[in-house]
């Protein structure tokens, strides 16, 4: 059922979440929480001759039963998990990018990934584009005979702009370009990328897939069996795996990623309300309030939104930096996704490598502060802000 003007939820969502590829028939045990499987090795019958598993780099039971699961939420074929984000990331650009490709990746993108696009790939002769792709017309100009991937966030990270993915998909598709969409901040709970034409859909599965905060991952989905046979080769060939019991608590925070998600939006909108009435607030960034420029864009392809948003703070580096000295209830932290609310100042944290002139046009100031709202009670969170605005006088 649609709700306020947004996509309908994914229908079986929490019971796939729950019970998918978990039937305890399934294992010698019959447990019903999916077992640990932490051996390196496994037995072969004759030299190279074994039954599934011959090597946990390549394979192991329950990394499998994660991807399995995360295959599923995101209505795909197939799902591969990495030892982290930008280990996902890096699986992409070198699994599916030669010398002489090109890339183009959305300006407005987490810090980590402008660093791998910028600095890493053209040492690999590997050149990159970086262009506003909230304007499908800046993605058609920057369109080359030899572009094979575009890249993109919605919503960006850290300014909250949206783009088109369904736009976006038919280009690419025009131009027989891969098209990715990095889909931490929603999860396939609000946003399904692969239904709206996109090639895979990307996680930093240490954010809200996870939601603990104790958790480094990374996760790539999709329904092409070419880009998965790449991918799955990287995977083994590079090395970038996570581990069995880290497998094990993602699949465990999986099962409460519905009504988390649930919280979080909820949160976020009380506590974005508060801050839109805030003298001492210049302006917010949340895409899930019609103050939004793209908000109607926005709930045409998603269910909702999640607890990451930004705001403008009335003042400079002083200011932003008393306020985020008093606040108590949230942690200042480089992070987001976690049952705990966090805030940052991108321009010294998250963002911090990229460069100045960019981080300038993107508008990525010394008063942009970036808010990750977490499960407390509300009234509690508003109440820290409030007091950290007073504390900002004194």
């Amino acid at each position: 059922m649609a709700q306020d003007g947004f996509l309908p939820y994914p229908e079986g969502f929490a019971t796939d979440a729950i019970h998918h590829s978990h039937d305890p028939e399934n294992w010698k045990s019959k447990s019903l929480a999916p077992p640990i499987e932490t051996s390196a090795n496994y037995k072969h019958s004759a030299p190279g001759v074994f039954e599934k598993y011959e090597y946990t780099r390549t394979g192991n039971p329950t990394r499998d039963i994660l991807q399995d699961v995360l295959a599923k939420l995101d209505n795909a074929k197939y799902a591969l998990a990495f030892s982290s984000g930008m280990g996902a990331i890096s699986a992409v650009t070198f699994g599916l990018l030669s010398s002489g490709d090109h890339a183009i990746i959305g300006d407005d993108v987490y810090g980590g990934t402008n660093r791998l696009f910028s600095e890493i790939l053209p040492r690999f002769i590997i050149e990159t584009t970086f262009a506003d792709l909230t304007e499908l017309t800046n993605l058609e100009k920057a369109i080359k005979p030899n572009t094979k991937l575009i890249w993109l966030e919605t919503p960006t990270n850290p300014t909250m702009k949206i783009t088109d993915i369904r736009g976006a998909a038919a280009i690419a598709k025009k131009h027989h370009i891969t098209l990715a969409v990095d889909n931490t901040f929603l999860t396939p709970y609000l946003q399904r990328p692969l239904d709206l034409g996109a090639d895979l859909a990307m996680y930093s599965i240490s954010k809200y897939m996870n939601g603990h905060s104790d958790v480094i991952m990374g996760s790539i989905a999709t329904n092409n069996d070419v880009i998965y046979t790449k991918l799955k080769f990287v995977q083994n060939a590079m090395g970038i795996i996570p581990g069995p019991f880290d497998c094990y608590q993602v699949n465990r925070g999986l099962k409460t990623l519905a009504l988390r998600m649930e919280k979080h939006k909820a949160n976020s909108r009380l506590v974005g309300k508060f801050l839109e009435g805030h003298p001492k607030v210049e302006k917010v960034l949340h895409p899930g309030l019609p103050s939004h420029p793209q908000h109607e864009l926005f709930k045409s392809q998603t269910s909702g939104d999640s607890g990451t948003f930004s705001m403008y703070l009335r003042g400079g580096l002083k200011e932003s930096e008393a306020f985020l000295k008093a606040v108590t209830v949230f942690t200042l932290a480089g992070s987001l996704g976690g049952y705990q609310s966090l805030i940052e100042l991108p321009c010294k944290m998250s963002h911090a490598s990229v460069e100045p002139e960019m981080r300038k046009h993107l508008g990525i100031s010394e008063n942009l502060i970036r808010l990750s709202i977490g499960l407390e009670d509300p009234e509690h969170l508003i109440a820290d802000l409030d007091q950290a605005f007073k504390k900002m006088e004194e």
